[in-house]
């Protein structure tokens, strides 16, 4: 008799440029040691010029999805031979399942921020202003989240305006369906302060900070919702900024929450169980084992 061979376990990653920094292989074995699932997730660095090369050599060795970061939202959206409407209305994909024959383009940052706010933080969307910064991926991906979640209006500022127009008009027909005010403009172009305020731009990353232009007047309410959606130190001076406009009463928040939540979301993707995202989060900011 030969010994019974064990299947190979599933392969998952997550695709980007810089990659090293990303948690989410700790928190996805979290929710496979949570579900019974069996599966191995791992980061993989792309070359900025060759996303495409790095995920078919791994879907080649037997990957079956990913999570993708940046820079590669949009390229991975054309990559994707079908869409959720979620990513179809982003034109910007996070999530791929690699399907045989045609590959799955999912976008669960959108998701995973309102989750974040709305449950973690227990502050509902309805009736808010928001201020979106950044016309990219990242903000592509949560606009229509946002737009489901009601809020009075949403204005997204960008460096370049015309990219904000553009952003804000891909999403007018969703918008008017919902009874949500959209407008853009350039990042001098903020308006009055807003409930909420959402960094969806990489200026955190690149060590920048804050991403608008110094002004008089504040952006933030006195008690209003701050979120950056890259986690950890380089988060702290946005949310520090912001802070002092929003004062003791105000909810500041890194995209730790976001991350796990729109994980959880990939994951139910993938593997069709939704994990308890809420401990890996509790773990997680706690400073522990994400599974503990």
């Amino acid at each position: 008799m030969t010994a019974a061979t064990s299947a190979p376990v599933d392969q998952y990653v997550v695709a980007g440029n810089p990659v090293g920094h990303s948690r989410s292989p700790e928190i996805h074995a979290a929710f496979a040691r949570q579900t019974g699932q069996s599966l191995h997730y791992d980061r993989l660095l792309c070359p900025l010029d060759g996303f495409e090369a790095s995920l078919r050599g791994f879907v080649a060795g037997g990957g079956r999805g990913c999570n993708i970061t940046v820079p590669f939202k949009f390229e991975a959206f054309r990559l994707a031979a079908r869409h959720t409407p979620r990513a179809a209305l982003a034109g910007a994909v996070n999530t791929m399942r690699f399907d045989e024959g045609a590959w799955l383009g999912d976008n669960t940052d959108g998701a995973g921020l309102v989750a974040d706010i709305e449950r973690n933080a227990r502050r509902p969307l309805r009736g808010l202003r928001v201020l979106l910064i950044g016309a990219g991926g990242a903000s592509a991906g949560v606009l229509g989240s946002f737009i489901a979640g009601r809020p009075a209006q949403v204005r997204v500022v960008n460096r370049s305006a015309d990219k904000a127009h553009a952003l804000i008009a891909s999403h007018q027909a969703f918008a008017a369906e919902h009874g949500v005010q959209l407008s853009a403009g350039g990042l001098d172009e903020v308006g009055d302060a807003h409930d909420v305020l959402i960094n969806g731009t990489s200026a955190s990353l690149s060590g920048a900070g804050v991403p608008l232009p110094d002004r008089d007047a504040p952006v933030l309410v006195r008690g209003g919702v701050a979120v950056d959606m890259m986690y950890g130190p380089s988060a702290a001076p946005f949310l520090d900024w912001a802070r002092a406009q929003a004062g003791d009463a105000g909810e500041m928040r890194d995209g730790l929450g976001m991350l796990v939540e729109q994980a959880a979301e990939a994951f139910f993707l993938w593997r069709g169980v939704r994990p308890d995202s809420a401990r890996v989060l509790a773990n997680l900011r706690a400073g522990r084992e994400a599974d503990a």
